[in-house]
Parts: structure tokens; C-alpha cells; sequence
């Protein structure tokens, strides 16, 4: 996982506000309602809900195909209807409706027609028709239970004929639907301004009569219906709930009512409609059909409710379909404010911080991860927030979906592109500059670190590893080159990949040499710790060539480790044309010393002071001597590692108390007494054994009184 620096985190929070300004922005408003509609068919297809149609408090008296293939009415001009449709309205009052509601407009009557008919126009002969029907009206009208719809418009306004208006009076209201800029029905107006004064739509007005409430204004400016505030994002409108997709709604056949009424069953208009708001609409494949927030979903033209008179048509099994009739958008704005169950949408602020929000959470997911990671962290988010969308969604709060899914894209996309541009390149740089000589992990860790190194070098706390063959100058004049250049593949490749395993990095092979250091250009606290843990497993790899590689055999290599830690300055030093990442100090050349000094005392790795006192308890060691190198006048105190503290052997620990007994009268000039402590483990430690004959020496011929414990090397 990558780490994000200030600039990072500024970056992702740019990206995320404008992805979100974007894709909030009143050009791509659309997707508002893109997001009602994915959440209206997630509701249907993964919450699956379903309202028993009995408790509806709407039901819809269709004018369907059924009616238009029944006597009388087959044939029959709509005009033609009236009467049948007094009487059906008539017993649906007497059944205990609350209010009935046109979502059909008849311009015209039969009384009006010019057609030529004998003497005179057809409409002179059938004066009178529709008195019955105008008498209904008034009755019901006069009742406060009829409610006749018209269609407002200044080019082309629908109104019922002038008898119809003058039999209801001002029972008129409009019937006007709210579209959004791609025709589709989300929302509903709640009132119109007419002469100046706000009427309410047909909708609002057959609800408010049927909880006896008028709308009025609440104190948050909202429209209130009976202590119902009414949630409008778009001022004045209603967000439509499809909760049951229109199967919510029980639907009659007007021709099954009209043979109900000649038949004389009141008992079943009583139970169809009594207590409910009836809306009387036309529901044909051809005829006023609407798209709405349920086009994605599929939408149903209600549910066919129990026959009266009539056996059921034959008919298809009932389908899904993207546009439904119009008089079931009424239906639903009914039941939304009956039940005070319409969609609360947030606002424009709201919408946009959630947008920004969540981009932002994605941009540093992708600020954090590889394309890949990042691109499965976006679906993971996005599922999570769709899941949380649609459980409010439930509950009738609409969250945005399609702004943040798709502005959080966006930020991905640009934060991608950031990466690359910008942020990104110091790494691609530097990957590609140890490539070939730095272990993937290495650098992998380096880059995750956040501290690269500065071209041009910089000061770093470093352990420093010199290993060199003992005497391989000789073993290679044996050697054909073939076999040579084999054994030196073999050694140096088995201990690089211990070196670099360990996360230190080799800088320079000279010749049978190694050269490497831990701390960069990956910064790493335990470079000292893992430097020496590299020399030991080093030295035990040493071992397994010897016994068990055929390059090796009869060869019998042993190598000498040094081992210093110390400030350096590390980066890459050279020409302006051509450098390499090095290291260069005092600590290089000590350690450089160090291996040199291991054939003094006859070891295979020794450390300074500065490196065993970094590794702190981890090790083993044991104290050799305190010596002083060609080149540099201070002495030092060098150790030998003998094993992971938890892993050393009673010999060793044997041989580390009697060496260090040895010492310690060394160093008080008690020389016999050294020479006994050392022999007494010299056969099985070179060491001890050069050491006990040092101290022989100086009990035979003491040295003088300015003498100090301290081994001046004569060589490197």
C-alpha cells in the first residue's frame, strides 16, 4: 500500500470537487433521476415489496379493452357513455366512496354533433341525453364527492363541455403532470396558479377531501396536507413513490360495474369501495401511457380486482412494462399523501457534499493502491454505499446514487492520472533505477517508507558489510575460467539473495568482495540487527556449498565478514553523465578494516562496537579485542556475533566466558593468568589459541608501563 504525503491528500481533495461539481451540475441533472429510478428497481428486485391491494385507500375504475368489447359500449362513441357512466358513478357513491376523481376529459357531447341526421344535425335529435348524467354530476358534485379533471395549457387547454362545468361548478381541477428534461414522470405538482390564486391538482385535491384536510402552508414553507409536510426538492412538486409498482392498486372493469349496476348488486359496491378515493381513467396499450421512475423496473396497471357480473376475459398473464397508464400516477400520488409516504429527496447542498464525499473516499483509495486494488475498492464502495442507498431508500429517502458512483469514477480516473503525471514519477525513477541491483522487496519497502533517497546524496545511519574468500587468489590459479567464473556465480549469487533478503543492498562486487549496506537506500531502524543476522546466515550458507555443491568440492572456501555502523553519505555519486547509487564515510572504510582483521584472530565475522551495541539483546557476541586499524589512530572495540541469543550453544557460551575471562586479565596485565584462561579453550577456538600465545609472549617479557591493551595492525 502506497503512503500519501500532504500533497497527495490536496491532490484527492481538488479531484474529489470537481468530480463532484461536475457531476452535480445542472447539465448532468439528469442524474437525479437516473439515481430514483436504479433505486425504484433495486427496491422491486432485491427488497421485493409487496402491498396487499385491499388496503389500498385508491382503486381505479378502468375504461380498459374489456369495456370497448362490451355491450353497449362496442361500437358505441364515448359520447354515448354518459349514462351508463351516471349510474356506475351513482352506485359507487351509495357504495361509501369517499371522493371519485376524473383522469378522463369529455370536451364534447352527443348533444353537440352537426352531423347530418335526416332533417336536421344528430345533435338537434338527441337533446336531452346526457341529462341524467349532468343531474348525477350536480348530485354528486353538490356532495362534495366528484372531482372532474382538465388539462391547463395555453396553446391547447382540455376542459369537459361547458354543461359538464356548469353541473360540478368549480369542482374542476387540473390534471398536468411534472416531466423531467427526458420525459420522464418522477415528480408530481401539488398545486397551479390560476388567476393569481394557487388551486390544487387533481391529486392533492381528491387526498385532501378524503382525509377532510385542505393543504395549506407549514412553517418550514413546505405545502401541508392534514400535519403532513410535504417533502418537495423540486419547489412545489411531490417525489413520486412507486412502493408496489402500481400492483398495489385494485383496478375494475367499468364494463364488469355497469353489469354490476344492471344487476342490482349494491352489497358489492359497498365492498369495492367503500372508505375509498375512486379514480375513474382510461388504461389501454395505446392511450395516455406515462414512463416514470419505474421504466427501469417495469411498472403494472394495477391489480385486477374481484367481478361482479361479468366472467373474467381471457387474457395474459400480467406483465412488467416500462410506461403505465396515466391514472395510476394519480393513484399513487393519493396513496403517497394518505399514507405520508412520499420520497424525501436531499437537496443540492446535500447531494453535493455526499457526491464530493464519497470521491473523495475513493481518490485516496486510489492514492493508496495499484489501479487494479484501487478499481476493486471503487466496486467494494460503491456496492456498500448502493446497499446503504437502498435500505434508506426503504424508508422512502432517496440518497443520491448515480452522482457519487460515477463522480467517484471520475476522481479514480484522475487520481489514476495524478500518480502517473505527478505524484508517481519520483518512484517510477527510482524502480527503475535499482532494478537490476535491488531486490524488488527492497524497494518495494523503500517506496512504501517515504523516505527516498536525495540524488545527490544524503547523510543516513547505516551498517556497512565487506566479506572477502580467505586465500582465493591461490584456489583460483587451480581453476580453468569455465570453472571459475561457475563457483563465483554460485557464491555470489547464494550470498546476495541472503543479503537482499535481509533488505540490505549490494553496492559493488569486487572481485570475490562483496560490498553492501543496510539502512538504504531503504531506511530500515534494524540495520544493524539484520546486517549481522546476514553475516551469520552467510557464513552457514558458506558451510552448505562446501559440503553439498559440486563447484565447491575440494575447495573448501572461508570467508572473512566485517561489519560497521555509522553515518554515511549514500546516493548516487559519479559524473553528470553517468553515477551509481554508493555510500561513502569513515564507517566504509573501518568495515572495509574489519574483514581484514578477522585472519588476525583466526573469526569469520567481526562487528564495531557502534553495530553490536545497535542489534541490542538479539545476539550473542563476545568481545575480541580492542584494536587499532591502519589509517585511523582511535582504537576500537570489535566483537564477534556467535548466534541468535536464543541459539547458542553451550560451547559456545563456554568458550565466549573463558575468552572473556582471558581478556579481562589481559587488559589488567595479569598475562599469565590470560594465557591459562585462554588455553584452557584454545583447541577447540583459533582465537583463544592466537590470543594465548600473545599473552605467553608478554609473561615471558612484559611491556612497558605505558602499554595499552590495544592490537595495532600492521596490515589491512
Amino acid at each position: 500500500m502506497r503512503r500519501i504525503g500532504g500533497r497527495d491528500i490536496v491532490a484527492a481533495m481538488l479531484i474529489a470537487l470537481l468530480a463532484g461539481a461536475i457531476f452535480t451540475s445542472p447539465p448532468l441533472q439528469a442524474l437525479q433521476g437516473l439515481s430514483l429510478d436504479i433505486l425504484t428497481a433495486m427496491r422491486a428486485k432485491l427488497a421485493g415489496e409487496r402491498r396487499d391491494p385491499a388496503t389500498s385507500p385508491v382503486v381505479v375504475v378502468a375504461i380498459d379493452g374489456e369495456t370497448y368489447d362490451t355491450p353497449p359500449f362496442k361500437g358505441s362513441p364515448t359520447q354515448t357513455w354518459t349514462r351508463e357512466i351516471g349510474r356506475v358513478l351513482g352506485s359507487i357513491s351509495e357504495g361509501g366512496a369517499k371522493v371519485i376523481g376524473y383522469d378522463v376529459i369529455f370536451p364534447s357531447s352527443i348533444e353537440q354533433s352537426e352531423i347530418p341526421f335526416g332533417e336536421a344535425p344528430l345533435g338537434a335529435r338527441m337533446r336531452g341525453f346526457d341529462r341524467d348524467y349532468l343531474i348525477a354530476l350536480r348530485q354528486l358534485s353538490d356532495a362534495g364527492k366528484l372531482m372532474l379533471g382538465e388539462i391547463l395549457s395555453n396553446d391547447h387547454p382540455e376542459r369537459p363541455y361547458r354543461a359538464q362545468q356548469l353541473a360540478v361548478r368549480t369542482n374542476i381541477r387540473a390534471l398536468n403532470v411534472h416531466t423531467d428534461a427526458d420525459d420522464v414522470i418522477r415528480r408530481m405538482p401539488l398545486s397551479f396558479s390560476i388567476d393569481g390564486k394557487p388551486v390544487p391538482a387533481m391529486a392533492v385535491e381528491l387526498a385532501a377531501r378524503a382525509l377532510g384536510a385542505k393543504p395549506g402552508i407549514a412553517p418550514s414553507g413546505a405545502t401541508e396536507l392534514s400535519g403532513y409536510a410535504i417533502p418537495s426538492a423540486v419547489p412545489n412538486t411531490l417525489t413520486l413513490n412507486f412502493r408496489g409498482l402500481g400492483r398495489d392498486v385494485p383496478t375494475f372493469s367499468f364494463a364488469d360495474l355497469r353489469a354490476c349496476v344492471e344487476k342490482g348488486d349494491r352489497d358489492f359496491f359497498r365492498r369495492a369501495f367503500d372508505g375509498k378515493v375512486v379514480l375513474l381513467g382510461s388504461v389501454l396499450n395505446f392511450d395516455d401511457r406515462k414512463l416514470t421512475s419505474m421504466r427501469l423496473s417495469g411498472g403494472y396497471d394495477g391489480t385486477p380486482a374481484a367481478r361482479c357480473a361479468l366472467p373474467a376475459p381471457e387474457r395474459a398473464a400480467q406483465r412488467a412494462r416500462s410506461a403505465v397508464a396515466g391514472v395510476f400516477v394519480h393513484a399513487t400520488v393519493i396513496r403517497n399523501l394518505i399514507e405520508r409516504d412520499a420520497v424525501t429527496e436531499l437537496g443540492f447542498s446535500a447531494r453535493s457534499i455526499l457526491t464530493v464525499v464519497f470521491a473523495l473516499l475513493v481518490a485516496c483509495a486510489a492514492c493508496m493502491l495499484a489501479p487494479g486494488g484501487a478499481l476493486i475498492a471503487w466496486l467494494g464502495l460503491t456496492a456498500i454505499y448502493a446497499a446503504v442507498a437502498l435500505g434508506a431508500f426503504v424508508h422512502a429517502l432517496a440518497l443520491p446514487l448515480a452522482e457519487p458512483a460515477l463522480a467517484s469514477l471520475a476522481a479514480l480516473a484522475m487520481m489514476i492520472g495524478y500518480r502517473f503525471v505527478l505524484a508517481d514519477r519520483d518512484e517510477r525513477f527510482l524502480r527503475k533505477s535499482f532494478a537490476f541491483y535491488l531486490a524488488p522487496e527492497v524497494i518495494d519497502t523503500m517506496v512504501a517508507s517515504g523516505k527516498m533517497p536525495a540524488l545527490g546524496g544524503e547523510m543516513r545511519n547505516v551498517t556497512m558489510f565487506f566479506s572477502d574468500l580467505s586465500g582465493f587468489s591461490s584456489i583460483a590459479e587451480t581453476m580453468t575460467p569455465g570453472e571459475l567464473v561457475t563457483l563465483m556465480n554460485e557464491y555470489l549469487s547464494a550470498m546476495t539473495d541472503i543479503i537482499e533478503a535481509h533488505g540490505g543492498y549490494v553496492d559493488k562486487y569486487i572481485g570475490d568482495s562483496i560490498v553492501a549496506m543496510f539502512g538504504a537506500p531503504a531506511d530500515d531502524p534494524a540495520h544493524a540487527r539484520n546486517a549481522v543476522r546476514a553475516a551469520l546466515k552467510c557464513h552457514e550458507k558458506l558451510a552448505e556449498l562446501n559440503a553439498g555443491n559440486a563447484a565447491f568440492a575440494g575447495h573448501g572456501l572461508s570467508h572473512r565478514i566485517g561489519l560497521n555502523s555509522g553515518e554515511a553519505v549514500v546516493g548516487n555519486i559519479g559524473s553528470r553523465r553517468r553515477f551509481n547509487y554508493t555510500v561513502m564515510s569513515d564507517t566504509v572504510n573501518v568495515a572495509s578494516r574489519l574483514e581484514g582483521a578477522n585472519k588476525y584472530y583466526d573469526t569469520a565475522i567481526m562487528a564495531s562496537e557502534t553495530t553490536m551495541a545497535q542489534t541490542g539483546d538479539t545476539f550473542a557476541w563476545r568481545e575480541l579485542d580492542a584494536i587499532r586499524v591502519q589509517g585511523r589512530g582511535e582504537a576500537i572495540k570489535v566483537f564477534e556475533p556467535l548466534a541468535e541469543k536464543a541459539a547458542a550453544t553451550d560451547e559456545q557460551t563456554k568458550v565466549a566466558a573463558a575468552y572473556a575471562e582471558g581478556l579481562a586479565c589481559w587488559r589488567a596485565r595479569d598475562f599469565a593468568k590470560a594465557a591459562n584462561a585462554f588455553e584452557s579453550v584454545a583447541t577447540i577456538d583459533p582465537a583463544s589459541s592466537m590470543f594465548a600465545k600473545r599473552a605467553r609472549v608478554f609473561t615471558a617479557s612484559p611491556p612497558p608501563p605505558e602499554w595499552a591493551p590495544v592490537n595495532t595492525l600492521e596490515g589491512k
